[in-house]
Formats: C-alpha cells, structure tokens, sequence
C-alpha cells in the first residue's frame, strides 16, 4: 500500500478549490492527486505527469473512471511543453514530490532498493545510461564525483576504488554486488549505524542516471511560469541536494517579487506519520505563492 508523504500538509498549502486546475508533475501512483480531485469538482481538473512508462500504463488502467484526471507519460522537465501540448489552463497550483514511489522500491525490479538482488538498472524512464552502465565505464575519479556529489558519501574514493578493482574481475550486474563493494570499502561502524551503509551510493547513482538534479532546476522556473497569479507551489524534497535548489529558487523568486515564501522553515512530516510510513522520515515540505 503506497502513502502518499505530508498528504494533509500538501491539501493545506495548495488549497484546492471547486473547479480549480492543478498540476501533479510527480504522478507516482495517484496519492495526492486523489485528495486534490475530491475538492476540486465538479469541472476541476488534475494534470498527472509520470516519466515511468510502466507505472504510468498501471495508473491509466487503475484511474481510467476519474474523467477530470489527465494522464501524462513524460518528463517534468518538458512541463511548459507538456502543459501546452495537452492545452492546460489557468493552474491553481503545482505540486512536485520528489520522492521515489514505493512501487519502483518494491515491484520495478530495477534495482532501485539495495534490499532486494535485483538488476543495476535504477531509470525511471529506461532511456540512456543505467547504474550498470555508469560502475563499469566511468573512470575511478568520475565515480568517486557522483558518489561525492550525488550521495554526499564520506567514504566516496574508497568505495569507487574497490567498484574499478572488482570490476576487473567480474562486471558489477546487480544490486547485491554492489552491497558487497560498499561493504568491503567501509569501515565497520559505518556499517552499523541507523542508515544503511549503501543508501548514499544507491542515491548518488539514482541522480545520476536520472538526471534529476537537472531536471528540477529545469522544472521550478517553468512551474512559476505556468501558475496564475495567487497559484501555489508546492514541493516536497527528500535531501539536502534538492532542498538546496528548491530554497535557493524559492528565495531568488522572492527577491524578484515573482513568489511570496508560504513557508519560512521547511514543513517536517509528524512522528506519527514517520511511525506509519518510515520513507517519510527526511522529507521537507517548501511552499510558495506567485505573486
């Protein structure tokens, strides 16, 4: 069962109306945009956009009743192209959760999770370079950056060291192969605290392949664009990485008298929420207003 993240928080700041259009350009498998359909009848519309053709497929045949929802397979990052193509007007708010969804965890089979002996694929979209392609070709020193840059990850030149010796042996193929790596390269209180010892180097990679560090600075300016006036904006990030590009934007949109920053600090999901869904527990909520 997915749980959508700060569902009650995201309904509060994007205030949905009767007959408002929203735009939910992280799709995943339909959580707020449900909740923002039961408030914005009865000609209220939603534009879902999802990048991953096979769960986009799952959630056209799961919603095909819900009339007001339009269903997009895309990147966020053609929004402004996305948005004029399907002739979608007069949006009240946007929404972006940058989360992974729970599906691409527990049934891609894309190796996404470091839980499950699966395939280093990690694409959302299955175009261009996986986490395969990037621990069997790249450089030492260019693994090493993404580990560093992406994941944040102290231990980043050891880990790339042991990925280029092991692979001389054996090309690196699946998930497991790579927990084994990790482990080898870092010492053994790393490997016993609360995260686990591979969540920085699965991240790093995810971005990577993704693109979607990128892919955010792209979207924010297009999404402001697109909003009418008094139109929200809300993101939800679940690293510092992203929440750097989401503050950043939020602030320099202030100065530029663009946006009014709804949220001074960053919304923190309750203990009971990180209680009834754990993936809950690093997400930030940044909310603003075009001005």
């Amino acid at each position: 069962m997915h749980l959508s993240v700060l569902k009650n928080e995201v309904i509060e700041y994007l205030d949905p109306k009767s007959n408002e259009n929203f735009i939910d350009c992280t799709f995943g498998e339909g959580g707020h945009t449900i909740e923002i359909l039961k408030r914005n009848g009865p000609k209220g519309k939603v534009l879902g956009i999802e990048i991953d053709k096979k769960l986009f497929e799952i959630c056209k045949e799961r919603f095909k009743e819900l009339k007001r929802l339009i269903l997009v397979c895309d990147s966020y990052s053609n929004l402004k192209e996305i948005v004029e193509k399907e002739k979608f007007e007069k949006v009240s708010g946007i929404l972006f959760d940058l989360g992974l969804s729970s599906w691409h965890l527990k049934e891609s089979k894309r190796g996404f999770t470091f839980l499950k002996n699966e395939p280093l694929i990690m694409s959302y979209s299955q175009k261009g370079k996986t986490a395969k392609d990037l621990v069997n070709e790249l450089s030492e020193k260019e693994i090493c950056e993404i580990l560093r840059k992406y994941g944040e990850e102290r231990f980043a030149k050891k880990i790339a060291k042991e990925i280029v010796k092991e692979r001389k042996r054996k090309p690196i193929e699946t998930t497991f192969q790579l927990v084994e790596i990790i482990k080898k390269a870092t010492p053994i209180w790393y490997q016993r605290r609360k995260i686990h010892f591979a969540t920085k180097t699965f991240q790093a990679l995810r971005i990577a392949v993704n693109a979607e560090l990128e892919n955010l600075q792209k979207a924010l300016p297009q999404a402001l664009e697109i909003l009418e006036k008094g139109g929200r904006l809300v993101v939800i990030s679940f690293h510092s990485l992203e929440d750097k590009i989401v503050k950043n934007f939020f602030k320099e949109s202030e100065k530029r008298k663009q946006m009014k920053i709804l949220t001074k600090k960053p919304i923190f999901p309750s203990q009971l929420e990180i209680k009834l869904n754990p993936s809950a527990r690093s997400a930030k909520l940044r909310a603003g207003e075009k001005i």
